[in-house]
């Protein structure tokens, strides 16, 4: 009897044995490879070692990588920002799949590490960009980090429209992404200058709204969606028609479209080293509506892989958390008002983020009509057809846009205000600033006409 019943239970676990070592093999195993395996399914030869792949089955390295999160909430309270950042590398690497961290820590990198004044440490932004590349890597199988990475193009960088339209596409791709984000690609499109795929997405979503909203009519969510891009829908399709972008597809005049005749701008600036790395820029923009801010940046003259007004943002796949200590980066907006500006850049106060250990650096003044808020762009289009500038209008640095560029150049001595600029006020300005003594603009009124979509005019 004894001998049955043993024979039986050695037969019975036996079977356990084999059906769970299938169940792991056929199963469990690939599941985990998918959630947990930093390789993207290459669990040895890629990743982990024969001992760390033992190490990481019993979950140790997920409740490491949690513990330590959970301390950085604590720098986070206390402003200690630098302390975060060896946290979010380690905890991604630990777990390739906290999506979280991989978010916040781009967030962290790209907008929390700011000067007295709140400018952004620009140097962090290549970073910033290849930790989202790595964690849209690592979890393929959502949206998340496609949408974070795209988001910061299109709302940190707010200039190379064309990545973000292609981390949204990505995005768009992944079956979990969340309605409301799904919209913003029309913009993104626009932005690009990509007026027809914006109408397209336009209408998609709107169709796919409707589609929602008719399964059950009382969700309040989905009647706002719908009616969002209704609204949204009907003022693109007006837009193009009164920024005459059919016409000039079509290659007819633009007389008689809101763009024609373009308005000239009449850009001028005048930088002047009031104090050490101290600068206050006054100039003109010949726009009377609010809604104008000029970028200016101050860089080193040779700043690695830099671009007109910018720099090459994606360059790299690496995430290294420390930027260039030895080059300034300083990027501002120039709020307009009264077709005037006229704003002081205090750069005393961190010298680590502006160290101007060159002797050169190039002072440059930007504007881009596809930035620019929608009641400009009525006037100046999306690609700036209904803008000029008779001095400072360049299509060469954004293909196939119209836009305001200038370049000056300073020196170190004169930006530190030493040696022969110590009882000197250094000074540059493009050649068409008139200095007005403080007196304001004058007395002439130059309006640009903004067209209302109500009346029609």
């Amino acid at each position: 009897m004894k001998s049955r019943i043993s024979t039986t239970a050695v037969g019975i676990l036996a079977a356990c044995v084999i059906g769970q070592g299938a169940l792991q093999r056929g199963v469990i195993f690939n599941q985990w490879k998918k959630d947990y395996s930093p390789g993207q399914g290459k669990l040895v030869t890629g990743a982990l070692s024969p001992d760390q792949m033992l190490f990481a089955l019993t979950g140790l390295r997920e409740l490491v990588a949690g513990i330590l999160w959970v301390r950085a909430d604590s720098f986070f309270d206390s402003g200690n920002y630098d302390a975060i950042l060896p946290i979010v590398r380690l905890v991604t690497v630990l777990d390739p799949r906290a999506i979280d961290v991989y978010a916040t820590g781009m967030w962290h990198i790209g907008y929390n590490f700011t000067d007295e004044e709140q400018r952004s440490d620009r140097r962090y932004i290549p970073s910033a960009l290849a930790l989202g590349k790595e964690g849209a890597m690592n979890n393929k199988d959502t949206y998340e980090m496609f949408f974070e990475t795209g988001w910061m193009w299109y709302h940190k960088i707010d200039d190379d429209y064309s990545n973000s339209v292609k981390w949204f596409e990505d995005a768009q791709k992944r079956p979990d992404m969340l309605v409301a984000r799904k919209n913003l690609i029309s913009n993104a499109y626009e932005r690009n200058g990509q007026v027809e795929e914006s109408l397209n997405a336009l209408y998609r979503l709107t169709d796919n709204a409707e589609e929602a909203y008719k399964k059950d009519t009382e969700v309040f969510s989905s009647r706002q969606n719908k009616e969002t891009l209704e609204n949204k829908l009907d003022t693109m399709v007006v837009r193009t028609v009164q920024r005459g972008y059919w016409a000039g597809k079509e290659g007819r005049p633009l007389k008689g479209y809101d763009v024609s005749p373009p308005f000239d701008v009449g850009f001028s600036v005048k930088a002047t080293v009031i104090e050490p790395r101290v600068i206050r820029f006054e100039g003109t923009w010949n726009v009377l509506p609010v809604g104008t801010r000029v970028r200016v940046v101050l860089k080193d003259e040779d700043y690695p892989k830099q671009e007109p007004a910018g720099m090459q943002w994606d360059q790299s796949n690496d995430v290294n958390l420390d930027p260039p200590k030895d080059k300034t980066f300083m990027q501002d907006q120039l709020f307009v008002k009264n077709r005037r500006f006229n704003r002081k850049v205090d750069m005393s106060k961190d010298p680590t983020m502006y160290p101007f250990s060159s002797n050169e650096y190039a002072l440059e003044f930007y504007y881009n009509p596809r930035s620019a808020p929608p009641h400009i762009q009525d006037k100046f289009s999306w690609n700036g057809e209904g803008m000029t500038d008779k001095n400072f209008l360049n299509t060469e640095i954004r293909p196939g846009q119209r836009v305001v560029y200038t370049k000056l150049k300073l020196t170190k001595d004169q930006i530190l205000r030493r040696g022969e600029w110590q009882d000197r006020v250094p000074v540059v300005k493009t050649k068409n600033f008139v200095d007005r003594g403080g007196k304001g603009s004058g007395t002439e009124e130059v309006t640009i006409d903004i067209p209302s979509l109500r009346s029609g005019r």
